[in-house]
């Protein structure tokens, strides 16, 4: 970590301006607290030394929940301004609501005019924190390429070769087929992965994945309908495990060698090497997604709420963890956090062999990945929708509901349940 100093006062000449409070010098102290959630909080934890020898004026305090626990936290401290902190950490699932809430600091007017950094990060990253009206709500600090993560050792064994698993879904699934013959493991922990992925697909900048523009459902849409289909030729061929990511089930699918590939995040490589799979170091790989997919899962930000107690400390510390770029390799190195920051994307760093992964150069591949994905727009309504169109996917999958039906039934719970 002390290699780390100088080059972190070096990369932050032309990002930190000098710390002043109204009133006061800047050698005043200041207390901000950052509410964070694993393992996004391990980043702060980094953080936190290598800035404070920067501005020792400055005391960050840490408030780390499990996930679940920090966004019903912060949904509650935004609806009633109480406990509030001064840089409120904000996941990709939640941004769009929290980005509606009214609650936050518009970060692209005076005195952040945040909107000069846009180009300096990854193109999808600032719609996600956008609301209706144009306001950033928050800053990108990490994005989440999507990439296939599959075990070589088991697919040898199976004759499977990665262009059968990436060529098509049908050649995927084709080829969970076998390797489920040949090893008795599942392909996928569940067959909601591949809809998750696929209603992703073929978007263009500026379009929503349940929501049009007007904010109309799109889930009786053609882009569903094959989601949908997907997912059921894959629970029908049985190659996958009717297993819920994150469940204690998931996590022994890993460690006792039941689940052959996993479609999420890059970051998803951090969790196999610390706690998902150690014993399995040099039998996974990472591939692009099946079809010529290309998506992203997860991603992470730090807002501002309006009611904070010190927004300038609070914007110095949020620019210091999202546009440094020996911070952002800081936190990829620790955490396969995927930087948001372009400047980190191309650094040397990415060359380096991965050494669980079998000394692949995968960092190279989420890359590539990476400048692929389409600027989706988000809508405060997105967690509603997904909701109900997995309680219909439910049911085509474990009760065989015609799969029209089923979309035509959520479209219309959908209208129901959002009041624009």
């Amino acid at each position: 970590m002390k290699n780390m100093i100088k080059p972190l006062l070096l990369a932050l000449s032309g990002v930190t301006v000098a710390l002043v409070t109204a009133g006061a010098s800047a050698q005043t102290k200041v207390t901000i607290t950052v509410a964070s959630f694993p393992d996004l909080d391990r980043g702060v934890k980094a953080a936190i030394p290598l800035y404070q020898k920067l501005h020792p004026e400055v005391e960050i305090k840490l408030a780390s929940l499990a996930y679940p626990d920090h966004h019903t936290a912060m949904t509650t401290a935004l609806a009633t301004g109480a406990n509030l902190p001064d840089v409120m950490a904000v996941d990709n699932d939640f941004i769009g609501k929290f980005a509606e809430s009214g609650g936050l600091e518009d970060l692209s007017k005076a005195p952040y005019n945040a909107m000069q950094y846009r180009s300096k990060v990854a193109k999808f990253s600032y719609p996600q924190a956008m609301s209706g009206t144009g306001a950033l709500n928050a800053m990108p600090v990490d994005i989440g390429p999507g990439a296939m993560f599959y075990r070589k050792d088991l697919t040898d064994k199976a004759g499977v070769t990665e262009a059968d698993l990436t060529k098509s879904w049908e050649s995927y699934i084709e080829a969970g087929k076998k390797v489920k013959a040949a090893t008795g493991a599942y392909m996928l922990g569940n067959a909601v992965d591949i809809k998750d992925i696929y209603i992703r697909s073929g978007l263009k900048d500026g379009e929503g994945i349940y929501f049009d523009k007007k904010g109309q459902p799109l889930v009786t849409s053609a882009r569903f309908a094959k989601a949908f289909e997907l997912a059921k030729a894959a629970r029908t061929a049985g190659i996958d495990g009717k297993i819920g990511a994150w469940s204690n089930e998931w996590t022994e699918g890993f460690k006792r060698d039941r689940i052959a590939s996993q479609m999420m995040g890059a970051w998803l490589n951090g969790h196999l090497t610390n706690w998902l799979a150690k014993e399995s170091a040099g039998k996974w790989r990472s591939a692009q997604l099946p079809n010529n997919s290309f998506g992203y899962w997860g991603g992470s930000f730090y807002a501002i709420p309006k009611k904070a107690q010190n927004k300038a400390a609070a914007w110095e510390f949020i620019k210091f963890l999202t546009l440094n770029k020996e911070m952002q390799l800081e936190a990829f190195r620790k955490l396969d956090a995927f930087p948001s920051l372009i400047e980190a994307q191309n650094d040397a760093f990415l060359d380096q062999p991965i050494e669980y992964l079998g000394g692949q150069k995968a960092r190279q591949q989420w890359k590539v990945a990476a400048d692929k994905i389409q600027a989706i727009a988000v809508d405060k309504y997105d967690p509603v929708a997904r909701d109900v169109v997995n309680a219909e996917l439910e049911k085509v999958l474990e009760q065989n509901k015609d799969i029209k039906t089923a979309l035509a039934d959520a479209q219309a719970t959908l209208k129901k349940r959002v009041r624009r």
